[in-house]
């Protein structure tokens, strides 16, 4: 007599929790014995094999009432209290599933199914968007890994425990022993299809698409039921540029299992490729329905919003991740980004800092924040913050990251922008020589902030030049629309313009430029007139705002100098200000005429001179009061009796 009289398959929900979002349940169908303890003697009845046919053909209402009709004749069925488990556990009935596996288990403490149960409704429970759930995610991996580790040392060879072991450690981020644990219940059961996605999801996140297609097909020929396999598909497909391939699995994947989040967002991101924007946002909002925590679709609606140039609209719904996730680098760092853009330049510097203070290396946020300062020194007068505790906190936080980071180029660069600004210059030569695009812009803004005109804008036009991509050209078109490099954007936006797919984005773009223009136009204009009208305190207001629509309006640079120089003759700080002014104009009007420029370099030397001696007396005298301190401002008089 042969030990088993037959073999039958159960199947049972196991969840993948892929890149922190939910993913579909996998149905995992073993030929090994699922009920082996009972059925060595003979215990398992025809009404159990025919539910658990059922439950792996995920039929779970059927299935549910064969196992409940069972146990109403035998209420010490263990096999058709644990499919009951099981059916409980892949449609989420979490509570329940672990009451009939605590009930099991208290007949039976040595029954592995039920121990690979408890280990999967401790994972399952992990896609909850509580947040209480998510920060106890340590402890329930932990839990369902010992629950795992009893399950083999049950039954050694039982594929089932051996792929929810895998399972579990690939959440814990322990790759090398979930790909063995896979492996092993493959060795155990050839036709185990979960553990081939199982070990096509691990060859995803190592970006070896084939290794991942090879078994994904593998599982999907065993069980064209595997909601999992479809999905890797479907992300592999898409990671390949076969988007149409992608979205015949997603769907594949998504009629086996709708409330999955991830397939639900892989789709978005078909459709985006695409090009199908209602479709990519309406898959993005339901990933975001399902697990409203995690940051990725947010960020992904964003950009559709970006791309149509609704602004407000990208800020509105990064507000609303930030929201359930407060302090998500990723989302500060787009909305710093999106507030930039919109010239909300206080709000973008407050949104770098806190993600500086999340992630001090960041990269990425030390160029955001020197570039919010450094058009926050072209909008006011740059004295008026270099002393301030945001100008402070922010040379903190990009010299701790250069700390972290010492030979991160493009850190360093930010460091020598705000030095810039706050009047030490440094040799950029000596910092080092951009190898990448990433380095080159960042070397372009330091020279820019170093009022090196020219040159920032040779390294742009070499970008620009050598750059093929519409989406990279699109790119470098917001990055120097933001920082009101009016040329070098038109350009960008000029080539980006020759791809038909990005024909209308770069029409966007340019008619942007044209609006920035146009108000730097107007804002010196009206400047020039308050000027010739002697009212100075507005039109230095208006000649920053110029400066700051366009950093290379050689004009505006020259009239808030002057006026500068006539509304504070003897304040050091705007004296400084108005040489620095003076120097952008003659970099910025290369064509003045040689005794012009002598004429006014002896100018620039002279204020200078000045400016420092009344930064001498004023150190001289530190207690001087409030009134004669303020007396030399605008003609104020003190009043006498």
């Amino acid at each position: 007599m042969t030990k088993y009289l037959c073999k039958p398959t159960v199947a049972f929900a196991t969840t993948l929790l892929i890149g922190g979002l939910a993913a579909t349940p996998a149905v995992y169908a073993s030929s090994h014995a699922a009920h082996h303890r009972a059925y060595l003697h003979g215990h398992v009845s025809r009404q159990v094999l025919q539910a658990d046919e059922l439950l792996k053909n995920n039929k779970f209402d059927q299935a549910e009432a064969l196992y409940h009709d069972a146990l109403n004749k035998n209420k010490n069925d263990l096999s058709a209290r644990v499919g009951l488990g099981m059916i409980y556990a892949k449609t989420f009935r979490l509570d329940r599933a672990d009451e009939e596996f605590d009930k099991a288990l208290k007949v039976d403490p040595e029954n592995p199914i039920a121990h690979c149960g408890k280990a999967i409704t401790a994972v399952n429970r992990l896609q909850s968007s509580s947040l209480t759930v998510s920060r106890t995610k340590a402890s329930a991996l932990a839990q369902a890994e010992s629950e795992c580790n009893r399950a083999l040392q049950y039954d050694q060879k039982s594929p089932e425990a051996n792929y929810t072991l895998g399972m579990v450690l690939k959440e814990q981020g322990q790759f090398d022993r979930a790909q063995a644990a896979f492996q092993k219940a493959i060795d155990l059961d050839k036709n185990c299809s979960d553990a081939y996605a199982g070990l096509g999801m691990l060859s995803l996140q190592r970006n070896d698409n084939t290794s991942a297609m090879t078994n994904f097909k593998e599982a999907l020929s065993i069980n064209s039921g595997n909601s999992t396999a479809h999905y890797g598909m479907g992300k592999a497909f898409l990671a390949q540029g076969q988007v149409d391939d992608a979205i015949g699995e997603l769907n594949t994947s998504l009629y086996q299992f709708r409330n999955s989040a991830p397939v639900h967002f892989e789709l978005g991101k078909a459709y985006e490729t695409q090009g199908n924007m209602v479709g990519a946002v309406q898959q993005f909002q339901e990933a975001v329905r399902i697990k409203p925590e995690i940051a990725a679709p947010y960020i992904h609606i964003a950009n559709v919003r970006e791309n149509r140039g609704d602004i407000e609209l990208a800020i509105a719904e990064l507000r609303s991740g930030l929201e359930v996730v407060p302090n998500n680098a990723e989302l500060l760092l787009r909305l710093a980004n999106d507030n930039l853009r919109l010239e909300k330049v206080d709000d973008a510097i407050k949104d770098y800092e806190k993600v500086m203070a999340i992630a001090p290396g960041s990269t990425v946020a030390g160029d955001g924040l020197t570039r919010a300062f450094y058009l926050k020194a072209q909008k006011e007068s740059t004295g008026a913050f270099f002393a301030s505790n945001d100008f402070n906190d922010a040379e903190k936080s990009i010299d701790t990251a250069v700390r972290m980071n010492p030979n991160n180029l493009e850190l360093r660069l930010a460091q020598a922008k705000l030095y810039a600004l706050a009047g030490k210059t440094l040799d950029l030569k000596s910092i080092g020589t951009p190898q990448n695009d990433g380095e080159r812009v960042a070397y372009a803004e330091a020279l820019l902030a170093q009022n090196k005109f020219k040159e920032s804008a040779e390294q742009m036009n070499f970008l620009i030049n050598n750059t093929a991509s519409d989406k990279q050209l699109l790119a470098l078109g917001d990055l120097a629309l933001m920082i009101k490099d009016l040329d070098s954007a038109q350009l960008a936006y000029n080539k980006a313009a020759g791809a038909p797919q990005a024909s209308e984005r770069a029409k966007r773009g340019v008619d942007q430029v044209a609006k920035v223009r146009e108000k730097a136009r107007e804002s010196l204009t009206m400047a020039n007139d308050l000027a010739r009208r002697k009212q100075l305190a507005s039109a230095v207001d208006k000649y920053h705002e110029a400066v700051f629509s366009n950093p290379r309006n050689a004009e505006a640079r020259d009239g808030l100098a002057a006026a500068l120089e006539r509304l504070y003759p003897n304040e050091a700080k705007e004296l400084h200000e108005a040489s620095n002014q003076y120097r952008c104009y003659l970099a910025l009007a290369p064509t003045t005429p040689a005794k012009e420029q002598d004429r006014l370099q002896k100018h620039i030397a002279k204020l200078d001179a000045k400016a420092t001696k009344l930064e001498a007396e004023m150190a001289a005298v530190p207690r001087k009061g409030l009134i004669a301190r303020l007396s030399p401002r605008r003609g104020f008089q003190p009043t006498t009796r």
